[in-house]
């Protein structure tokens, strides 16, 4: 196996960086390979399909043939991984690279640039040697969750104490007051996110109880759309006295009476707890009852 040159960044996303060529076991049938589409190595098992320029006005179902030959000889002759970038707005040779079994992995802001010189985003696709080939089993399903939206969820938790003031965390790292919770990670269930939020930041366990709304939130700030969901934590008079911060992440907790709420909070949660404070369990959308 040849070592490959570790290649240039590719201005433009049509691939072509590199001059590292990999060296074939055997040249791709002439019939389906594209002019000027080639594979190039990108470091040990890894190459890049280059100059996908040459897609550009071939019969779709031909160009796909294409690029899995050349996909196929990467992996006979031993690579494990052959990727492309495409500019982020070149739809027709994304669906086209899609077919040919390269899965979507990410969006590198700026990295290209358009006929202009103007920067524009590339987006990162690739295929392992073990991906189901294109048309067996396993293969749409797997590019099915590589392709389809992957929504925001956050959980929190509603903690209230015997006056009916609500528990709001003073944060490090924003302005803006916020219920106890956060993002739930990956392969985590929102019940799980809230334990072990409230465990790390406020250092104590609380039973986490009903579900109290579920809350859509549309773009806001630098923040794309989420889902919020939001638990009874139930009411802990003593929870701010007891509690262990995590000074990393809160400054400080303060009990706070609904009617002051607008005063610490982001407008998205201020409208949130009004309605979950005033018209008890419900779907809402940005804070409103549906």
């Amino acid at each position: 196996m040849p070592t490959a040159e570790r290649p240039s960044p590719s201005p433009t996303g049509d691939g072509a960086a590199g001059t590292g060529h990999l060296t074939p076991d055997g040249p791709a049938p002439a019939e389906v390979e594209p002019a000027a589409v080639r594979l190039r190595a990108v470091t040990d098992g890894v190459v890049m399909l280059a100059g996908l320029s040459g897609l550009r006005g071939r019969d779709p179902d031909e160009a796909v043939l294409a690029l899995m030959a050349l996909v196929e000889q990467a992996f006979t002759a031993g690579r494990h991984r052959v990727e492309a970038e495409v500019r982020a707005d070149d739809v027709e040779t994304r669906r086209t690279l899609q077919r040919a079994g390269l899965r979507p992995e990410g969006v590198s802001r700026g990295r290209g640039t358009n006929g202009r010189g103007v920067p524009v985003d590339l987006l990162r696709l690739a295929r392992l040697v073990d991906d189901p080939a294109p048309g067996e089993p396993g293969a749409f399903l797997g590019m099915l969750n590589a392709t389809l939206p992957r929504k925001r969820l956050i959980a929190q938790g509603l903690v209230r104490d015997d006056q009916g003031r609500v528990l709001l965390c003073e944060l490090t790292y924003k302005t803006d007051w916020d219920l106890p919770g956060g993002v739930v990670d990956p392969h985590e269930s929102p019940r799980q996110t809230i334990q072990r939020e409230v465990r790390e930041e406020l250092g104590v366990d609380l039973p986490v109880g009903d579900l109290l709304t579920v809350n859509w939130l549309p773009p806001y700030r630098q923040w794309d759309d989420a889902l919020l969901l939001v638990h009874d934590l139930g009411t802990h008079p003593d929870l701010a006295a007891r509690a262990s911060l995590q000074r990393s992440e809160l400054r400080a907790v303060h009990w706070v009476r609904p009617d002051e709420v607008d005063q610490h909070v982001a407008p998205y949660v201020a409208r949130h707890l009004r309605s979950v404070l005033a018209d008890g369990p419900g779907e809402l959308e940005d804070g409103l009852p549906v």
